[in-house]
């Protein structure tokens, strides 16, 4: 059985699901990004963090197709993205964006089903193989219980989950996610990581995604470090979240408030985190 086949299946963890290398990339004649390379394994959860305007969500929409004008090369499941058909792109990669649609009137399951437009045409007709998919995707993301409920009546946190249920419904190989954990209270943000956590465990679905909340990188295998439209540094949250890195990594200084900070980001961590 071929890679991808396995993968589908949870099985195949730890193979490449992408790969990029040298990557530059922008708008018009403004470059974001120069010189990135990394590599995601397939069930592997990599938390993104860094300074506003770095180009973390310009690093997420060019992998997503969205910013064609790049050099370098970035290949998923081992295919070269430029290769590919957005169909084709839709069923590898999901991408899942910090602001979220109005919806109209739109029920749950609809936006859902949505998900499912790279497997069904022009007509947008669902098989039953289609249906299976939105039922697993409204009872991974835990709103099976509201699929029928207008998407523009929900919650903040109800909304993402309904998103999220929607970029599994394409079941992708690498899931791409801009801040997902964005106007959320910490009850939802910490459900939302779990949810995260039990689709890379159970489907080997890579995750790319992008925080502001160093306390949640805590819940990834690894993090990226971009700085500056560069990759500054990566690792276990083990070897970045400390003092040295988070400071250089976000140009704070030294003082009381900075201290105070860091405290509650680094709590527990040894000697390495203390401050």
């Amino acid at each position: 059985m071929d890679d991808v086949k396995k993968a589908k299946r949870g099985e195949g963890l730890g193979l490449k699901a992408i790969e990029v290398r040298k990557l530059c990339s922008g708008y018009g004649q403004r470059r974001i990004l120069s010189d990135i390379s990394f590599s995601i394994k397939r069930g592997e959860r990599v938390a993104l963090i860094g300074p506003n305007g770095t180009g973390k969500s310009t690093l997420l929409k060019t992998i997503a197709g969205m910013i064609p004008d790049h050099t370098g090369e970035i290949s998923v499941s081992g295919k070269d993205v430029r290769s590919l058909t957005d169909n084709e792109r839709a069923k590898l990669i999901s991408l899942m964006l910090s602001k979220v649609p109005s919806g109209e009137w739109m029920t749950v399951r609809e936006i859902v089903e949505n998900g499912r437009y790279p497997y069904t045409g022009k007509f947008g007709i669902l098989s039953d193989k289609d249906r299976d998919a939105v039922e697993y995707s409204l009872k991974t993301a835990d709103v099976k219980d509201i699929a029928e409920k207008f998407f523009k009546t929900l919650s903040d946190g109800q909304k993402q989950r309904v998103m999220f249920a929607r970029a599994v419904c394409q079941e992708p190989e690498l899931m791409l996610l801009d801040e997902p954990t964005s106007f959320l209270d910490i009850k939802y943000k910490t459900e939302f990581m779990g949810l995260i956590e039990g689709l890379a465990k159970t489907k080997g679905t890579a995750m790319l995604m992008s925080l502001h909340e160093l306390y949640l990188a805590e819940y990834a295998d690894r993090i990226l470090c971009i700085k500056d439209g560069r990759l500054f540094t990566e690792g276990s949250p083990e070897d970045i979240l400390k003092k040295d890195i988070i400071m250089k990594l976000y140009d704070l200084k030294e003082g009381e408030q900075t201290d105070r900070f860091l405290k509650g980001v680094l709590r527990g961590r040894g000697a390495a985190g203390e401050i």
